[in-house]
């Protein structure tokens, strides 16, 4: 059974959905990293293609569930990165440290910019916009 989520985006702390994911959380987490392509949307959230053969890494952290709220926080996110249209698909991967994680990959219909570091701090922010990564 898969209990560890591995976030690269908004589910990360600092960002906006980290206060949805965080009461379902034990621990710290770990930094790690997935091998893929992480885009930014232009929607104020990134999109990640996870790829076995990549060279390149989405950066991350990988986080465990907590094991009596496991299915609640699965069903949760799904509807937060809205998996009953399409728009992401919970997948499992496994990390640059060997760990199995769910990770929520990008499905299709938007127009994307590739994040070359793999890192979604590392996006260009939009005019007015100001983040720290």
């Amino acid at each position: 059974m898969v209990t560890d989520l591995f976030v690269y985006g908004t589910l990360l702390p600092g960002d906006v959905r980290w206060p949805l994911l965080e009461r379902y959380v034990t621990g710290e987490g770990t930094s790690d990293a997935v091998a893929g392509l992480l885009y930014d949307t232009g929607l104020d959230y990134p999109a990640a293609v996870f790829d076995e053969s990549a060279t390149t890494l989405i950066l991350g952290r990988c986080y465990s569930l907590r094991i009596d709220a496991i299915d609640e926080a699965l069903r949760e996110l799904d509807i937060e990165e809205d998996t009953v249209d399409g728009l992401y698909t919970r997948v499992e991967v496994t990390t640059q440290n060997g760990k199995r994680c769910w990770a929520y990959a990008y499905g299709t219909g938007l127009d994307l910019t590739p994040i070359p570091s793999g890192n979604w701090f590392d996006r260009p922010p939009r005019p007015g916009q100001q983040f720290d990564g």
